[in-house]
């Protein structure tokens, strides 16, 4: 009896050590996620938003490939957020089909003014807004996406030197009033050791019997060194908005420190509301896959004709991540 339960012992150990191996070694398969906790205090003129509150978020993704026999590469990627109201409902959801013709995309996912569009807002990684008003739609000056993240499909272009792009297309569904069409593009190209990035998007969504929700980002990324520098312009018009947005950002990263300087201002022609907010991040990695973000912001919005609620205040947070 007893060298009968070493045997087993011996087996199920060794088939335990081989499945891990197995799935350790295989490249076709990748699982990752992270976690966040927060604390944000808000100094703000409306009581509703003045105080102090924890919060979290958290994200687990899972990465397929499978290389078929002509040359094909097929992926698949779904991403699930593990503690909002939507817990256990992806976050995106979709397959890639890529090879020397592009790539093609289907499924759920941004469209491509997310993937080439550059914006002031992409050097924070955790910038606040906390003052925004909820009618306002390029706030970060990064243009929206026209769409937002629903069932799509994007071809992207091969590479051709330093210029990438594609194009996106939502089906609205059967009644067809909602469909929506993006385009965008990016040229990188160095410069006597530095890096610069031109990129812009355009993107529209039909509205049934009303003014389509049309959007526009003009950004420049400029890196030397461990100093980078992205500028960005966004326009957006609907039936009750016209709104333009200029940001502007500067990172610079010292070993384990990166300090992020960033400011944006909003105008709507219309309401002639305004919004603005200029901040700084402190990005230190404690170890790796432990990084702490400290972000300190100063807002300012002004309601013009809107009937909203004006709004000045400063806001800070302290936010620990966990990467896995």
């Amino acid at each position: 009896m007893r060298k009968l339960l070493l045997g087993t012992t011996a087996l199920a150990a060794a088939a335990t050590l081989s499945a891990n191996a197995a799935l350790a070694g295989n490249d076709n398969v990748s699982i990752s996620g992270y976690f966040e906790w927060s604390y944000l205090s808000v100094g703000s003129e409306i009581a509703s938003k003045d105080g102090t509150s924890f919060g979290q978020d958290s994200e687990i993704k899972m990465s397929f490939t499978n290389k078929t026999d002509s040359g094909l590469t097929i992926g698949f990627v779904t991403e699930f957020e593990t503690d909002k109201a939507s817990s256990g409902v992806s976050d995106d959801n979709y397959m890639t089909i890529s090879g020397g013709f592009g790539k093609l995309t289907l499924g759920e996912l941004d469209g491509v003014t997310d993937q080439y569009g550059i914006a002031a807002s992409d050097l924070p990684a955790e910038e606040i807004y906390t003052g925004e008003p909820t009618d306002m739609v390029t706030e970060n000056a990064d243009g929206g996406s026209a769409g937002g993240e629903t069932n799509k499909i994007s071809y992207h272009i091969p590479a051709m030197g330093g210029l990438t792009g594609g194009a996106s297309y939502t089906n609205g569904g059967v009644a067809g009033n909602t469909d929506a069409t993006e385009y965008a593009a990016k040229y990188t190209m160095d410069a006597g050791g530095a890096g610069i990035s031109i990129a812009g998007a355009v993107g529209s969504q039909d509205v049934a019997g009303a003014h389509d929700l049309d959007h526009q980002v003009i950004g420049a990324s400029f890196t030397s060194g461990a100093l980078t520098v992205n500028l960005s312009q966004a326009q957006y018009e609907d039936a009750d908005q016209t709104e333009e947005t200029n940001g502007a950002a500067v990172k610079f990263a010292m070993g384990e420190m990166t300090l992020v300087g960033y400011t944006t201002k909003l105008e709507d022609d219309l309401s002639s509301e305004e919004y603005s907010v200029t901040g700084v991040e402190l990005q230190y990695t404690i170890a790796s896959g432990l990084t702490a973000y400290i972000d300190i912001e100063d807002y300012d919005y002004k309601i013009g004709t809107s009937g909203n609620t004006a709004d000045t205040g400063t806001a800070s947070k302290l936010t620990i991540k966990g990467s896995f």
